[in-house]
């Protein structure tokens, strides 16, 4: 089944409603204060089965000028627009305001209904045919079927019917592979039930006892029941119009203008770089002007940052920031319409281009290219530009930023990867790495570990988190460090290229490490002499630096060197030994075990010769290397 969405649009009481119930035998007008005036006061909804596995769903919308925030709130999601015009009356204000916003939106295909064709002679509905194709011409619309039909006497309805089904099978099917996105248009509580949402699923498919997100709240939620066109439904796909009943939430905490999408795919936003028009008929508009922005079923303030002008003269077309007073979730094509803030008249729309920018300055040169490419690139040029803007991107980062699913970046992500234009981490990738940034990256360990060596020359290396944090840069105000995957994996390049050396936690560069002077290098045969004349009586560390010849912070790290290579070994606090010592110590008690594997305190003493000063932290040190292992006052020789 292909379901396609057609929008009414026209004046007010030029006779959508009526058509509607003509054609389907539904009266959208739901409202009772709609029934008494006779007025579409919000949005109405009906659906129609033109055979051949097509059905129609039709979002009515208010005609008068003081409900056009309610008639944008359900033609986001249209395929073709049904362009109504009384034969009585011809093109009016709302039908020129209607068509204009139908025309921003870009939507590509409709249709246009001469409706009351009853109430007047055959001479003026001709009149009124001509009327209406020359204001289509050059639109959308140009060239567009004109049927004049009566929803009263039945006139009409079959040819009306005919060219929507031809109509309805040349459009293009919506996505269903894209992460689902439903609008809300409606909240309200349904007894037995609890809270229920309807909109226009515009893209993927949600299911029956799904846990869904509502953006901007943050909320998850459980998806306890689906109706598709008033039918109980296991599941929804892009295009139908959809009631949802939510498990979790109160529907007094659901609005208009919120979203139901997967959970933790996508980021609501303050911010969209859109590229923008104005309608050839409004005033200029000014740079930081504020207007009303509507997109999809939202409706909030933004303010227009211009790009690359003081102002936006009338029929012009331009990037520009929209800062809005409420966040929202959008993402990149989608299309929406802004209005003067006063008085309310729709001034031009456009499209989302980037929908997590950073704040921009004017006439920003580089904002400009990026937001071309963006807005006409192919898919690998867009991928790329994301992933160089970023440095690095995780797979969730890049789906919230363009809406496409993880398969497609995947696809794209890896042809890019073979082009050694990224580099993909992880298994199976969940990083993109722009080749560039890896490679400046590369050069920046380098550097700092060149740096390291010439500063501290008695220092092996540094430690990866030293170098890690001095690989950090500021960028947009913030600071950005490299994740520990890209750190890593750089690391293992260079490592590879023969560039550096991991020790453990230790990164040092290729061939480097420790480099004493002539006066260093006799301090620390010094030191290692003390303690292997000692044996097992070893002098404190304290008592051999003050010895030496150099200053006690050289002789501090000289000492700690020792002891990494593990020619001296740290028993306890205040005791060191050298290695050859304790292995003889080992010797020494494998000779024992020879006799008895279990010795004593005082018997280790005897043995030794040693005083319980040494003999205790020893025991305590071969119990600590299972050479031995305590027994009550005793030890077992293992």
């Amino acid at each position: 089944m292909k379901y396609v969405i057609v929008g009414t649009a026209g004046h007010i009481d030029h006779g959508k409603s009526a058509l509607v119930k003509a054609l389907t035998g539904t009266d959208p007008d739901r409202l009772e204060e709609e029934k008494r005036r006779g007025i579409t006061i919000d949005l109405g909804f009906a659906h129609l089965d033109l055979g051949e596995d097509l059905r129609v769903g039709f979002v009515d919308v208010p005609g008068h000028e003081r409900f056009v925030r309610n008639m944008l709130a359900g033609v986001g999601g249209i395929d073709l627009v049904l362009l109504v015009i009384a034969a009585d009356e011809s093109i009016k204000p709302q039908t020129r305001e209607h068509f204009d916003i139908c025309r921003l939106l870009g939507i590509r295909k409709g249709l246009i209904a001469i409706t009351k064709s009853d109430l007047v002679e055959r001479e003026i509905l001709d009149l009124v045919k001509l009327e209406a194709q020359e204001f289509a011409a050059g639109s959308f619309l140009d060239g567009a079927p004109v049927v004049a039909v009566s929803a009263r006497t039945g006139d009409g309805l079959d040819t009306l019917r005919a060219e929507l089904q031809r109509l309805g099978r040349e459009v293009p099917p919506k996505r269903v592979d894209l992460p689902f996105r439903l609008p809300i248009d409606r909240a309200f509580v349904m007894k037995g039930f609890g809270a229920v949402v309807t909109g226009t699923l515009i893209a993927g498919r949600i299911e029956k006892e799904a846990e869904v997100e509502i953006y901007p709240l943050g909320r998850r939620v459980r998806v306890r029941g689906i109706e598709v066109h008033n039918q109980p439904a296991d599941a929804a796909v892009a295009g139908q119009r959809t009631a949802t009943n939510l498990a979790g939430i109160e529907a007094q905490e659901l609005a208009r203008g919120m979203v139901l999408a997967p959970p933790g795919w996508f980021e609501a936003t303050p911010r969209l770089d859109v590229a923008l028009s104005l309608l050839p008929s409004v005033r200029p508009l000014k740079n930081h002007a504020r207007v009303h922005f509507h997109c999809w079923t939202a409706e909030t303030v933004a303010e227009v940052v211009l790009l690359d002008a003081k102002e936006l003269a009338a029929g012009q077309r331009t990037y520009a920031q929209l800062r809005l007073a409420e966040c929202g979730l959008f993402l990149p094509g989608d299309r929406f319409i802004i209005r003067q803030f006063s008085p309310l008249v729709t001034i031009g729309g456009g499209v989302v281009v980037d929908n997590h920018p950073a704040k921009h300055r004017s006439s920003d040169v580089e904002v400009q290219r990026f937001l071309e490419v963006m807005e006409t690139g192919d898919a690998e040029s867009r991928l790329e530009l994301l992933a160089e803007q970023a440095g690095e991107a995780s797979l969730a980062a890049l789906v919230a930023r363009t809406g496409w699913p993880p398969e497609e970046i995947l696809r794209v992500g890896k042809w890019l990867e073979v082009e050694k234009r990224l580099k993909l981490l992880g298994q199976p990738p969940t990083l993109f790495v722009h080749a560039g940034y890896f490679d400046v990256l590369g050069r920046r360990v380098t550097e700092k570990l060149e740096e390291f060596h010439a500063g501290n020359p008695l220092t092996p290396g540094m430690t990866k988190e030293d170098l890690r944090g001095r690989l950090a840069a500021r960028a947009a105000g913030e600071i950005h460090l490299p994740s520990a995957t890209l750190f890593d994996a750089v690391l293992q390049a260079l490592g590879a290229q023969g560039k550096v050396e991991v020790r453990g936690e230790t990164v040092l560069l290729a061939g480097r490490g420790v480099q004493l002077t002539p006066e260093e290098s006799g301090a620390k045969d010094q030191i290692v002499r003390a303690f292997e004349s000692a044996g097992l009586a070893v002098p404190s560390a304290k008592e051999v630096l003050g010895d030496l010849r150099i200053d006690r912070a050289r002789a501090e790290k000289i000492l700690r060197i020792l002891l990494k290579e593990e020619t001296l070994v740290k028993v306890a606090e205040e005791l060191i030994f050298h290695r050859a010592a304790l292995e003889k110590l080992r010797e020494i008690l494998a000779q024992r075990k020879a006799v008895s594997n279990r010795i004593s305190v005082t018997a280790f003493k005897e043995l030794t010769g040693l005083s319980r000063k040494y003999a205790i932290p020893l025991l305590e040190y071969l119990d600590r290397e299972r050479v031995t292992r305590r027994e009550g006052d005793e030890r077992i020789i293992l």
